[in-house]
């Protein structure tokens, strides 16, 4: 099967910009990105506790500046929680093959649910566990994701396992389908959907009518998986 072409866009995205801003009394970076596709500011904080403003191509700073800053309330509230997410003790509850499980922590050993690794000199809880996390996904996901794609033709050039923070997924117009790791903390259906979803784009490069039609051909639970990423995806990151 020859790749998806998809239609270049003719601009490369400028460099993002960096600036500051006070919430809550706390000064925090800001960094304001303009993405050609983007139709509106979309407002985001990271798990290292940055504000991302992302920019429609003809929006402006003094713009994205000042919707950060009508959001502040908002952002004071996710900052908290990122921070919050960001540190692991015992007892904290964290997603693992699609239920939550409470950390332990058994100096050498951290575990959540079946997960026991040891935790190395310098490695935080949180780390070790993730890069358990990782290799058993970086092992599992790409067999999985042919083993979903081959009874309907669907069969990509290369699959790769990445550690992305704003995507669960991604088809290139190569033919290469990139996989969150964290697809292993998720319910296998949920999984699954965010595979065949970009496995799917192999033939619609698009979001059309019928690229969501043969969604709903090839899996039926699809919509139960986007409430369910709807819910708690953004406590899986």
């Amino acid at each position: 099967m020859p790749p998806v072409q998809q239609l270049r866009l003719p601009w490369a995205a400028p460099p993002p910009t960096r600036r500051t801003i006070v919430v809550a009394g706390r000064v925090l970076p800001l960094v304001l990105v303009r993405h050609p596709a983007a139709r509106r500011y979309v407002l985001r904080v990271t798990a290292a506790g940055v504000v991302r403003v992302t920019m429609p191509r003809r929006g402006s700073i003094a713009a994205a500046m000042a919707f950060a800053g009508s959001q502040s309330a908002w952002i004071a509230r996710e900052w908290t929680r990122r921070r919050a997410a960001a540190e692991w003790g015992p007892g904290t509850q964290v997603w693992y093959r699609g239920n939550r499980h409470p950390v332990r922590y058994d100096p050498p050993l951290v575990g959540c649910g079946p997960t026991s690794v040891l935790l190395r000199a310098g490695q935080s809880v949180r780390e070790a566990l993730q890069a358990h996390w990782r290799a058993e996904a970086a092992a599992e996901l790409p067999d999985r994701c042919l083993e979903l794609g081959v009874p309907h033709g669907l069969v990509p050039r290369r699959i790769v396992v990445r550690d992305q923070q704003t995507r669960w997924g991604s088809c290139s117009t190569r033919g290469t389908i990139a996989l969150n790791w964290r697809l292993v903390q998720m319910p296998s259906p949920v999984a699954d959907y965010v595979m065949l979803h970009e496995l799917v784009h192999l033939e619609h490069p698009n979001h059309s009518r019928r690229y969501w039609r043969r969604v709903a051909d090839v899996c039926e639970g699809w919509q139960q998986a986007e409430r369910w990423l709807r819910a708690h995806g953004r406590d899986l990151l």
